[in-house]
């Protein structure tokens, strides 16, 4: 070997990545104990010393972290759902509280935006909020995990799921919101929503939709279960779907309540009267849920605990404190959409 050896010899001879070696020596958890010590043997056999300069400036902690939203559909301009607009005061405010700066951005899903975070240093490290088609997105988080970058999601907690995610336990909410359904007297409930691993949180919900169905002796009909995403056109438009095709229904379980509110104006313009003929009900509680007519009920996500966990976990990942992914119970929201019990 000519020269003085680099990290990149030491990934070379380890079968590994440079970035894998990098985090070894600097002693990463991310790395596994048997990877540590191969590589530092290596290491030493090779003679190979740290740049202290170099490594100096790599390691800088800019004490800000980046909030990055996925550009999603919606009422405005803002091209953000508006369940997370509510949570940005949660997290702004934990940021401040940790003595952290916060930088806004948007996920640009063409670029290798998850690499541009760590090779700029411009953040110690990353919330993500919202992602699009999870089978996609999920190669991008992969390779976050691959480079080491500290970041925590919020999203649907799923086994062998890459890196962290905080969320709220869709299952028991759809559970919840056809339980009230049911209870109320509806028989025919339709279910709005993409219930597939594209969409793991409708998909979650979808499911405590038809278990609760099943478990009280309803049976589930495909032809009264829509594709839809969450944006109030494609509720219009999923609605539009199953009035045509002619399957009686009394109910509609909205998957988020940009859903639910293009449901109510698809029904609304076709004179059927909510909730006297069809109950809606939705799942979020945006701001936007108890301000339409009638008001929606809905299955409410504490967005100030929700903002508040990220910033924690993401700070206990940062420092190397053990951490794991979590979820909390939703609070039912009853509102005039879904009539009296």
């Amino acid at each position: 070997m000519k020269g003085k050896p680099t990290s990149f010899d030491i990934a070379y001879q380890a079968g590994v990545s440079q970035s894998t070696v990098s985090r070894a020596l600097r002693n990463s958890p991310l790395v596994s104990a048997d990877t540590r010590k191969r590589i530092q043997e290596i290491a030493r056999e090779l003679h190979y010393t740290v740049d202290k300069n170099a490594s100096s400036l790599r390691t800088q902690h800019p004490g800000t972290l980046a909030l990055l939203f996925f550009e999603d559909p919606s009422p405005d301009e803002s091209q953000i759902n508006p369940f997370f607009l509510s949570m940005l005061g949660s997290i702004t405010r934990a940021c401040a509280k940790q003595g952290y700066d916060l930088l806004i951005s948007f996920q640009q899903l063409s670029k290798d935006w998850h690499a541009d975070f760590r090779d700029s240093n411009k953040a110690d490290g990353i919330i993500l909020l919202g992602y699009g088609d999870y089978l996609t997105y999920r190669s991008k988080l992969e390779k976050l995990v691959e480079q080491g970058t500290h970041f925590v999601r919020w999203g649907a907690v799923e086994k062998d799921q890459p890196g962290l995610s905080i969320g709220c336990d869709n299952y028991q909410g759809g559970c919840a919101i056809t339980s009230h359904l049911l209870a109320v007297g509806r028989r025919q409930i339709a279910f709005l929503g993409t219930a597939s691993g594209q969409y793991p949180e409708f998909a979650e919900r979808y499911h405590g939709y038809a278990d609760t169905l099943l478990r009280q002796g309803s049976q589930v009909e495909p032809k009264l279960r829509v594709d839809a995403l969450s944006a109030q056109q494609s509720g219009y438009d999923a609605t539009t779907t199953l009035l045509a095709r002619g399957m009686p229904f009394d109910a509609i379980f909205a998957a988020s309540d940009l859903i639910a509110i293009g449901a109510m104006q698809a029904l609304s313009e076709r004179g059927i009267r909510i909730p006297e003929q069809v109950s809606v009900a939705g799942f979020d509680d945006i701001p936007m849920a108890s301000c339409v007519n009638p008001s929606l009920t809905t299955a409410s996500q504490d967005t100030k605990r929700a903002g508040e966990l990220l910033v924690t976990s993401l700070l206990k990942r940062i420092n190397g404190e053990p951490v794991e992914s979590a979820m909390y119970p939703v609070q039912l929201m009853v509102r005039r959409s879904c009539g009296a019990r």
